[in-house]
């Protein structure tokens, strides 16, 4: 495929994985500016069709392992502070006198046991950081060299 590839599609496709790191400078960069890039040469260049497909779905993706280790790791970061769901907290310590109601949300927990699932989410966010960072890198190099790139770990939204 490297013969028929024109400098122009390869810098094309390699500007389509590059603009990936936009996200360090504009919010959702990282699926916006890939989003305009291949929307707007896809039908000219195949190459650069299947790249930019590429990106948004490794892209899509890892936004989505995020959220789940987010939602993963709430309730692990809630539970290292059990304060946090006292009512004097939220300003409802006065709602037993009220309302006669006896809500008491804290409890004495091991602080040992919630350390290590919150620290292998911490470290699993880390480490989809690293997986974008030099995936998206490898991929800008093999792109740019005319080579077919397809992410691992990624979900096809966009076929």
């Amino acid at each position: 495929m490297e013969s028929t590839l024109t400098k122009h599609e390869r810098n094309l496709a390699a500007m389509l994985h590059a603009s990936a790191f936009s996200k360090f400078f504009i919010p959702f960069g990282n699926f916006i500016i890939p989003l305009v890039l291949w929307t707007a040469n896809r039908r000219d260049y195949a190459f650069v069709d299947y790249n930019g497909k590429q990106v948004l779905n490794f892209q899509i993706s890892l936004l989505l392992y995020s959220i789940v280790l987010g939602a993963i790791s709430i309730p692990l970061f809630a539970g290292l502070f059990p304060g946090l769901l006292n009512g004097s907290l939220l300003g409802l310590d006065h709602l037993n006198d009220y309302n006669n109601l006896n809500i008491d949300f804290s409890q004495s927990l091991n602080l040992s046991g919630w350390l290590f699932p919150l620290g292998m989410a911490g470290l699993a966010h880390g480490a989809l950081f690293v997986v974008n960072v030099v995936y998206t890198i490898l991929a800008v190099i093999r792109t740019n060299e005319g080579q077919e790139f397809t992410y691992p770990l990624t979900i096809k939204f966009l076929k």
